[in-house]
């Protein structure tokens, strides 16, 4: 009998101390996200493809030679007030022929976020230009779901998005990370983005580890080398310089804009 009400004693303090320790569950406010970005090859070469024979034959000679997925590896250091997104520099140059070297299937860029004073200082490089734009963080207007799923080891919930008004994005976050940050130049939810997709463009990222630690001024150090200019000026040069690529130019300027 005595058993008996130590069980229900212990049984009756663990229902009451589980409140406690949800209320006083660690929030994670510095880190590292390992990201990885996979490019759909097959699907993003077919939209350019069109009626062009030598389009198709090339499309079929990469086919025969790559695989459908092309990954790139990405880190994003961060703390409460900051974030940094740059590629792993293992990656090397683009590969695949005459696609491989499309540069809107991938950048590398690097980018630094003041999620205090909403600006973003960006380093993008296309062909043998590489700019430093520095701007404004993207007001995104994200719609809540219902929809969560596991990521990372972390429960994140489900937002839509449209940016640069014709870029569907999927987006899932964890609170349990109670800073507004994200892989590229993703942000505005209230936790950090592990994971996005965008489906039009045959494209993903999301992260594959969370490394709970504090972060060095290093790890968060703003690019500083590039053609300073902003996001407009950036746009008129590209469309500009790229006037004559037709449809292929569009692809290239929304790659860089992102």
């Amino acid at each position: 009998m005595k058993t008996v009400r130590i069980i229900c004693s212990l049984s009756a303090l663990m229902f009451l101390t589980q409140p406690l320790i949800a209320q006083y569950a660690r929030f994670v406010e510095s880190g590292v996200v390992e990201f990885e970005k996979r490019v759909n090859m097959y699907a993003k070469i077919k939209n350019r493809v069109g009626n062009s024979t030598f389009m198709e034959q090339a499309f079929e000679q990469y086919q025969r030679s790559n695989p459908q997925f092309k990954a790139f590896k990405y880190s994003l250091a961060f703390d409460l007030n900051k974030t940094r997104f740059w590629p792993h520099a293992e990656q090397g140059s683009s590969s695949g022929g005459f696609f491989g070297n499309d540069p809107s299937i991938d950048l590398g860029n690097i980018i630094f976020t003041d999620l205090l004073a909403g600006q973003s200082i960006s380093q993008k490089s296309i062909y043998e230009e590489t700019y430093l734009i520095t701007d404004s963080t993207r007001r995104i207007q994200w719609r809540f779901t219902n929809e969560t799923r596991e990521i990372a080891g972390y429960e994140c919930r489900r937002a839509n998005a449209l940016v640069l008004d014709s870029i569907y994005v999927v987006a899932f976050y964890t609170d349990q990370i109670p800073v507004s940050g994200g892989p590229e130049s993703f942000t505005g939810l209230p936790g950090m983005i592990l994971g996005v997709a965008l489906p039009y463009e045959n494209t993903t990222f999301f992260a594959t580890k969370v490394d709970d630690r504090p972060v060095s001024a290093k790890e968060l150090e703003a690019p500083k080398k590039g053609k300073a200019v902003n996001y407009r000026e950036l746009r008129e040069q590209l469309e500009a310089s790229l006037k004559n690529w037709g449809d292929y130019a569009q692809s290239i300027v929304k790659a860089m804009m992102l």
